[in-house]
């Protein structure tokens, strides 16, 4: 059995090496006010209270102490002790990080500890070559290694703001960041991966590529998009539309708000109420929430008329937009933003039919991800945690949507594994696990089974016998957003789209102001005639320049004109991928493409 991450020798390791910090900065920075320090999954972090604002640069400074402290060899020793002598340690001014002035926080994590838990320290001591014995102490449950020479593979990654406990309303302390590992390799090998990652990060590739962007002024997690980014956005929306249209699905808009009755109705407000905005009164006191999903929307369109046992399934499909609200500290780019637009559907089913959708569901999730080339995922079901009380709805429907699940994911042949208390608040779910480029793991299509949203609005159908039935719902939405698909692409790819998708599939580079005319009509013959993004490139700059932007823009194709193309009624053709591929006609241009 695989070891968990909490009881390994890497997560010890990492706990020291935060405590390790701490300690360089008490002796850097006199004032400086400790908090907490874990380990966390690529490493670990510490927030601390500086007298002043940290700058990055001086973190290489934290750095080149630690490895001074870490090779004293200085034993780390866990003590326990009573309340009354954990308040005197902290207040004890003559251990760094400790006295009145500087542990106000500790003094709040101690008062945090219940009434009869253990109160535990662990101490890193040395001897200097006088006799004098040196020690760094601080509150901690541990665990750690046995001393500070084991710490040896480190580096400290990045600062960020974080509030004290995590409440915007508390003071914003200066978290570092920072990872550890057994072996100078394998710290080697995760910063070149890190470095990766950078080139990747799809918050740069967004700004460099032209693809969307952010205001202050608009708000935070509320993306801007641009003409390239939208352009992108259409493509991926088009390609849906299209694979829904195929599959028997209904096309249906809704507003971005709604009452609060009908919230009340689904249970969102009582399950969901920490992730809404403010609710919003109008002048005849009817409250209105800006919506956070779009189900309650499409089952009112579903309950506007009878619906016989013949008219089911009934398959509503929406690029919905809906508004959750992140703490601006989860917000991630568009990959966690406060604002974005799901490629939403609801189906309602008769029991019978609830097998065969739902196998129709996983085949469309399956095939957009191989269209998008996210080759390498797997399945996930979420199931109820039977210890908690969030969930709605009796204990047989959910038993019944669960099967389903399963029985649609085993007849599927997918690998799959359940994750009690995953579900939603009203079904059991399948997400779709995608591990990218860089070997992270994303949670982006779900499909889920509800009986319970059917029930709390009364739904029905008349079925065959004359008399009225309750019809099953399934939720899905294959990209998860379009938000957060274009930001994975982004990272996936690079931002070297597939030709498909590419924002700007082709740009035109005249050499000389006299190719320009040929240029515009290569333009509108690609664009309209065979449906491509064109661009054309007419400034008075080097061809060479030309070819490094484009190629810095990551365009799939450029074309380039000049006197010896307008004499032999050629292009000359470059990949982004394979450089120069000579003159060839527009024909053979276009034959390519198309291949």
């Amino acid at each position: 059995m695989k070891l968990k991450y909490e009881d390994s020798y890497l997560y010890r390791l990492r706990h020291s090496a935060a405590h390790l910090m701490a300690q360089a900065v008490t002796e850097l920075y006199p004032g400086a006010k400790l908090s907490i320090g874990p380990p966390i999954e690529n490493g670990f972090y510490y927030d601390i209270d500086f007298p002043s604002p940290l700058k990055e640069e001086e973190l290489e400074s934290i750095e080149k102490r630690m490895k001074d402290l870490a090779k004293l060899d200085q034993r780390i020793e866990r003590t326990e002790v009573s309340r009354d002598e954990a308040k005197a340690l902290i207040l004890d001014a003559t251990i760094p990080g400790m006295g009145d002035a500087v542990a106000e926080y500790k003094l709040e994590l101690l008062d945090a500890i219940p009434e009869g838990e253990a109160i535990s320290f662990f101490e890193q001591k040395r001897m200097d070559r006088d006799g004098v014995q040196h020690r760094f102490l601080d509150l901690c449950r541990g665990p750690h290694v046995e001393s500070t020479k084991e710490i040896k593979a480190f580096k400290l990654t990045s600062i960020a703001g974080a509030y004290w406990r995590g409440n915007v309303k508390n003071k914003m302390l200066t978290r570092i960041y920072g990872t550890a590992f057994e072996s100078k390799e394998e710290l080697e090998a995760h910063l070149a991966h890190i470095e990766e990652a950078k080139k990747r990060d799809h918050r740069i590739l967004g700004r460099e590529l032209g693809l969307f962007m952010f205001s202050a002024r608009v708000g935070t997690g509320l993306p801007l998009w641009l003409p390239k980014g939208a352009q992108l956005r259409m493509t991926l929306a088009d390609y849906m539309n299209h694979e829904q249209m195929r599959r028997g699905y209904q096309p249906v808009v809704t507003p971005h708000l709604g009452s609060i009755k009908l919230f009340e109705t689904s249970g969102h407000i009582y399950n969901y109420r920490d992730k809404m905005f403010p609710f919003m009164e109008d002048d005849e006191k009817e409250t209105f929430i800006l919506k956070p999903m779009n189900c309650p929307f499409h089952i009112e369109i579903y309950r506007s008329q009878m619906r016989s046992y013949r008219d089911l399934p009934v398959r509503y499909a929406e690029m919905g937009t809906v508004y959750r609200y992140e703490q601006s500290g989860e917000v991630t780019g568009i990959l966690r933003a406060r604002g974005f637009t799901q490629d939403d559907a609801h189906l309602f089913v008769r029991p019978d039919q609830l097998l065969e959708e739902f196998t129709s569901v996983v085949d469309l999730m399956q095939a957009v991800l191989k269209k998008l080339e996210l080759t390498n995922y797997r399945a996930r079901v979420g199931t109820k945690d039977p210890t908690s009380d969030k969930y709605i709805g009796d204990d047989e429907n959910w038993t019944l949507a669960t099967e389903a699940i399963l029985k649609a994911c085993d007849d599927k042949g997918l690998e799959y594994e359940v994750s009690p208390g995953d579900a939603a608040f009203y079904g059991p779910k399948l997400d779709m696990i995608i591990k990218d480029a860089l070997g992270r793991d994303w949670q982006m299509g779900t499909v889920q089974v509800d009986y319970n949203l059917p029930e709390r609005f009364e739904l029905e159908y008349i079925g065959e016998d004359s008399k009225p039935h309750r019809p099953v719902m399934i939720h899905r939405a294959p990209f998860g957003s379009l938000e957060r698909m274009i930001g994975l692409l982004t990272e996936q790819f690079a931002g070297a789209f597939p030709f498909w998708l590419a924002p700007v599939q082709v740009s035109i580079l005249a050499i000389a102001d006299r190719h320009n005319d040929l240029a515009s009509e290569l333009m509108v013959k690609l664009r309209d005639a065979h449906g491509m993004r064109v661009e054309i490139d007419t400034r008075r700059e080097t061809l060479g320049k030309k070819i490094r932007e484009a190629q810095m823009q990551k365009i799939p194709y450029m074309l380039i004109i000049g006197d010896k193309d307008i004499e032999n009624n050629t292009v000359g053709v470059r990949c982004r991928e394979e450089g120069d591929l000579g003159a060839m006609s527009l024909e053979e241009f276009v034959s390519k493409t198309k291949e």
